[in-house]
């Protein structure tokens, strides 16, 4: 069996993640990388900021928004991805599809509680005429926000009493619904209103957003060819890792991994890696040092459950109580420290020692970032220990 030790590991990253040599394509950057994490905006900005030459916000907002290139997805584990519509279709019929009869049945759960101050007499009805009252409102009006549509579709303006306890929360309607639409395939999240930062999107029918979608695969076969196009760029990865990041049970990742006919490797850990058939050898070259500040949520952290090769012992530092990394720094493959965007510009911390030549450039990165933030200061949707700190001492919040 192939041993890859964590150099080896290291190195793959480099090249596939597009970290040690920049890319020229927003949509290189998510293809290659299977979806950029999108649940925080101004991640996908960000991380192609890291990756693409000569960076600005209209590259991605073209392919999104003109060309129509990418597409944000609710997909693996529930979270928003922008990937190709092409990637997109597939994981729509891989993992997004599975989600929608889960989460229907929650929303109604939630009515038939609350049936009689909502007027509710039938509850499936009701939601199902909601529904399409809904659509037809996105038909005639097109891309629509939240509020747009609760002019047209009342009921969506309704709130939701949801959770047990003090744990109870007032929810929107309309943030369910269209979430279950989404998740159903019908709607997408458009253009927003606001920055590139913002996250309060217009919402449109998919089959006007996209009017020649392809047809989605069958399931196991949407699952096949995910989990090859994932392994091509974060192989060698563990069952561990296939599950966190697929979202899919044990039985699932097993039978997709048999349908691939992914190889095993060995792992420094002395764990059981799998790579895609031909793929067993390690790279041979070092590529050149590299060093990159990488944003909150990036993909290529959050690529992977096991993390203990890259990240060494910086978690408690690095992520949130719920597991969602922050702004973090990197030199040859490895976290080294991590950064912040405040107030007065972008601060960074190593947490560990780097060369004075890696330390010159991560100067030189962070210098150039806030060049290309301008006045903007990017908090991050969630919040890390290291991150607070660094915003704290620089007159930030």
């Amino acid at each position: 069996m192939t041993t890859f030790d964590n150099a080896h590991r290291q190195r793959r990253l480099a090249a596939r993640h597009h970290l040690a040599v920049s890319t020229q394509r927003v949509d290189t950057v998510a293809d290659d990388l299977v979806g950029i994490h999108s649940s925080d905006p101004a991640t996908v900005f960000l991380a192609c900021q890291a990756r693409v030459q000569g960076f600005e916000p209209q590259m991605l907002q073209e392919a999104l928004y003109e060309r129509r290139d990418l597409l944000r997805i609710l997909a693996m584990r529930r979270t928003m991805f922008v990937a190709p519509v092409e990637l997109a279709n597939i994981m729509d019929a891989a993992c997004s599809q599975a989600l929608a009869p889960g989460q229907h049945k929650r929303l109604l759960k939630l009515i038939q509680a609350q049936a009689q101050a909502l007027g509710a007499d039938d509850p499936e009805g009701w939601l199902a005429d909601v529904e399409a009252q809904t659509l037809k409102a996105l038909a005639d009006m097109g891309p629509s926000t939240a509020a747009e549509l609760t002019e047209r579709v009342p009921n969506l303006g309704l709130k939701l009493t949801a959770g047990h306890g003090k744990w109870t929360a007032q929810v929107g309607l309309s943030t369910r619904v269209l979430f279950l639409l989404a998740v159903k395939g019908h709607i997408v999240r458009g253009r927003p209103k606001g920055t590139w930062r913002s996250s309060l999107y217009h919402w449109a029918a998919i089959s006007d957003w996209i009017p020649n979608r392809w047809a989605p695969p069958e399931p196991a076969s949407a699952r096949a060819q995910l989990l090859r196009r994932w392994l091509r760029t974060y192989g060698p990865a563990t069952m561990t890792d296939v599950r966190w990041w697929s979202g899919w049970g044990v039985r699932v990742a097993k039978a997709a991994l048999k349908d691939i006919q992914a190889v095993q490797v060995a792992l420094e850990d002395q764990q059981v890696g799998y790579v895609l058939p031909g793929d067993e050898t390690p790279d041979a070259n070092d590529p050149a040092p590299w060093t990159a500040l990488l944003p909150g949520l990036d993909p290529t952290i959050m690529g992977w459950k096991e993390r203990g090769w890259f990240l060494g012992p910086h978690q408690d530092a690095l992520f949130d109580r719920n597991g969602n990394v922050g702004p973090t720094v990197w030199a040859n493959g490895r976290i080294v420290g991590g950064w912040a965007s405040t107030p007065k510009g972008v601060r960074f911390k190593l947490l560990e020692p780097v060369s004075n030549a890696q330390r010159l450039k991560i100067e030189a990165q962070a210098a150039a970032l806030e060049g290309w933030l301008g006045e903007h200061v990017v908090t991050p949707r969630f919040r890390t220990p290291l991150e607070k700190t660094l915003s704290r001492e620089a007159g930030g919040k």
